[in-house]
C-alpha cells in the first residue's frame, strides 16, 4: 500500500467516525444509551473477530503467548471502553452533534496529562498550552460568558476522561500482547457484555425498542466500530505519524459537517472560534512532539 492510499483510508476512517455522531443521535430507535452501545460494539466485535482469531492463532504458536494477565488487562480495557461509550451516548442524546464531536476530542490532550499525573510519565511541553487552548475552546463552544454547559455537554466531557483512560489501556495492552486485533475484539465483546447486563438492570429494553434502531446498529457497529478500527490499524502501518494525527483528528470536523448537512446544525462565529482552538490543541499535542530540530555538524 502506498502512503497516499493509506492516507485515504485514514481519511475514510475519520469520515466514518465523524458521521456516526449523527447516527448515534437520530437512528437508535427506542433503545436507551446503554443497550444501543452494547449492540453496536457487539456488531463491531463480529467484524473484527475473524482476523483477530487468525492473529490469535499465530500468536499462540510463538514464544510470546497471550496469558491470563493479558486477558484480565483486555477485560479492563473493555470496561473502560464501555463506560466511555455509554457516557458519550447519553451526552449525544442531549447536545448537538457538533458539540459532541469537538468535546469528545478533549481526550487527546487528556491522555498525556493522565499519564503524567498517574504514571509519572514525562510529557512534551506542548501538552500544557494545548490543554489550556482546549479548555478555552470548550468554554467558548459551550456558552462563553455564562458557561452555559448543557447536561449533554457535561456527559460528553466526562466521557472524554474515560476515552483517555481507554487509549492508555489500549496502548499498554497492544504493546504487551503484540496483538492489536485480538485486543480490539476482546474489548468490543467485553463492552457489549457489560453493556447488556447494565441495560437489562437499568433500562429493561423490549423487542419493540429495537424498531427503527437497525440502521443505527449496523452503521455504528459494523462501519464505525468494526470497519473503521480495522482500516485504522492497517493504514497506520503505511502512513506517517504526522499524517495519521491530522487525518484522524479531522473526525471532529466531519462530525460538525454531518450535523450541518443532515441536522441543520449551525455554529455561531464564536463557537467556530472555540472549535478551532480545540482542533488546534489536538493537532499541536500530536504533532509538536514529533518535531526534532536539525543537528548541524561542526564545520
Amino acid at each position: 500500500m502506498t502512503r497516499i492510499q493509506a492516507n485515504l483510508l485514514l481519511l475514510l476512517t475519520a469520515m466514518l467516525w465523524g458521521s456516526t455522531f449523527v447516527v448515534q443521535q437520530v437512528a437508535t430507535g427506542g433503545l436507551g444509551a446503554i443497550m444501543y452501545t452494547s449492540c453496536r460494539f457487539f456488531m463491531g466485535g463480529l467484524v473484527v473477530l475473524p482476523i483477530a482469531y487468525i492473529q490469535f492463532k499465530r500468536k499462540q504458536k510463538s514464544p510470546y503467548r497471550v496469558t491470563g494477565k493479558d486477558w484480565l488487562g483486555m477485560a479492563a480495557t473493555g470496561l473502560a471502553l464501555c463506560t466511555a461509550a455509554i457516557l458519550q451516548q447519553v451526552g449525544i442524546f442531549h447536545t448537538t452533534v457538533s458539540n459532541a464531536g469537538f468535546l469528545t476530542a478533549l481526550y487527546v490532550p487528556l491522555v498525556p496529562l493522565i499519564a503524567f499525573v498517574l504514571l509519572k510519565t514525562s510529557v512534551h511541553w506542548s501538552v500544557w498550552p494545548s490543554s489550556i487552548g482546549c479548555l478555552l475552546g470548550t468554554y467558548i463552544m459551550t456558552g462563553a460568558q455564562s458557561v452555559n454547559l448543557s447536561p449533554g455537554d457535561l456527559w460528553v466531557i466526562s466521557s472524554a476522561l474515560f476515552w483517555a483512560i481507554h487509549v492508555l489501556l489500549v496502548g499498554a495492552m497492544a504493546t504487551r500482547t503484540q496483538a492489536p486485533l485480538v485486543v480490539a475484539a476482546v474489548q468490543f465483546f467485553v463492552c457489549a457484555a457489560a453493556g447488556l447486563i447494565a441495560a437489562i438492570v437499568i433500562e429493561r429494553p423490549s423487542l419493540a425498542n429495537f424498531e427503527g434502531a437497525y440502521f443505527g446498529i449496523f452503521y455504528g457497529g459494523i462501519l464505525s466500530v468494526g470497519t473503521a478500527f480495522t482500516l485504522q490499524v492497517v493504514a497506520q502501518r503505511y502512513s506517517t505519524a504526522p499524517d495519521a494525527a491530522i487525518l484522524l483528528s479531522s473526525e471532529t470536523v466531519f462530525a460538525a459537517l454531518a450535523g450541518y448537512i443532515f441536522l441543520g446544525e449551525r455554529l455561531s462565529s464564536l463557537q467556530v472560534f472555540g472549535a478551532g482552538l480545540i482542533f488546534s490543541g489536538i493537532i499541536a499535542v500530536q504533532l509538536l512532539p514529533l518535531y526534532r530540530p536539525r543537528q548541524h555538524g561542526r564545520s
